[in-house]
């Protein structure tokens, strides 16, 4: 069986020392190795098919190349476990893997969690949750490198960054896909008024309208709940009205179905009728439904792949953690925004007739 190539091989392939190899290969070339002896380097290594050993590499640099990831339920969540997808792909790229603890929404069990983490010598942590809302911030968190994931922290002096979609520009931008359709007379059927992502979707749903100078009704937004039966109840009211609104835009998919019910009960079809325009793009309900559901997809892999990405830079470089030098008031701060992205389907139509 052919012997697996060593370091030592690849220094006598380049013609440069043992040393020379370790650093380029570890990402320390830069400065300590001429950039003609980094490739001779790097294409003696891929000749040879070698490729640095990760636990070795792991006692020399007093790295585990762990990442943990504390989730409040989003394992067993039918979509935002999308954004651990995203953040362990960016993490595999790096050679790091991740190691996953679920609270199942139990706010006494994130400091055993982070804790229990640190003990297994993480290299760092992210803190991922169900939809966007607040979070008390473990203090184990604040040991090593962290970030924050669909959540931001919620303490009067912040000090993780967070990566979160960008709701106010979600909701303009379903707005504005019905203002292009012609339809004026448009409804905004909001979830809870708890969850922190309602108010912001109806802000950029106000702000298409004034750009478009149309009033908002105020009876034509409202609070109604997450649930396919809220999303129901809610459209009857404002479709059994004498005057009813020719669209309506919803703060997820599933109040879509419910409206979609709403119209099927009292004869309307959709489009022809009324347009219906969700949020979120859940799977096996936003394109399955019919008509398929034009919707907001919320970034959910594009948050994760941030965020790990923004984590693995404070691990390798710790100058770039809040605190540690860094003006983040006059940088970018503590958040970092990603747009949800249009995706128009069949449930969104021309302004009918009337």
């Amino acid at each position: 069986m052919q012997r697996k190539a060593t370091a030592l091989d690849v220094a006598k392939r380049a013609g440069v020392s043992r040393s020379a190899v370790s650093l380029v290969l570890n990402g320390r070339g830069d400065g300590n190795v001429a950039k003609e002896s980094q490739d001779r380097i790097r294409q003696a290594a891929a000749d040879l098919n070698y490729s640095p050993n990760p636990i070795a590499l792991s006692l020399r640099n007093q790295r585990t190349r762990v990442i943990g990831i504390v989730s409040d339920e989003v394992v067993v969540s039918p979509f935002d476990g999308n954004i651990i997808g995203g953040a362990d792909d960016v993490a595999r790229a790096h050679g790091f893997v991740t190691v996953v603890m679920d609270t199942e929404r139990d706010a006494s069990r994130d400091e055993s969690a982070v804790e229990t983490l640190l003990d297994r010598q993480v290299d760092g942590l992210m803190y991922v949750t169900v939809g966007l809302k607040p979070l008390d911030v473990p203090q184990g968190m604040l040991r090593v490198p962290s970030v924050l994931a669909n959540c931001f922290d919620n303490s009067p002096t912040p000090q993780l960054h967070h990566v979160i979609p960008d709701e106010v520009s979600g909701g303009r931008e379903a707005t504005e896909h019905l203002l292009q359709l012609g339809h004026r007379d448009i409804a905004f059927l909001a979830g809870a008024a708890t969850s922190p992502a309602v108010p912001l979707r109806i802000a950029g749903h106000r702000e298409a309208m004034a750009k478009a100078a149309i009033p908002v009704r105020e009876d034509r937004v409202f609070t109604a709940g997450w649930d396919i039966n809220d999303g129901f109840h809610g459209a009857m009211g404002l479709l059994s009205a004498s005057e009813r609104p020719t669209a309506i835009a919803c703060a997820n998919d599933r109040l879509a179905v419910g409206v979609a019910l709403a119209a099927a009960r009292l004869g309307l079809a959709v489009p022809r009728d009324l347009s219906i325009i969700g949020y979120d793009d859940e799977s096996r309900i936003a394109g399955t439904m019919v008509p398929a559901l034009t919707t907001m997809a919320l970034p959910l892999r594009e948050m994760g792949a941030a965020a790990m990405s923004m984590l693995l830079e404070q691990i390798e470089d710790p100058a770039q953690r809040p605190g540690a030098g860094v003006d983040l008031e006059a940088d970018a701060g503590l958040e970092t925004m990603v747009p949800c992205r249009l995706v128009v389907r069949e449930s969104t139509g021309p302004v009918p007739a009337r």
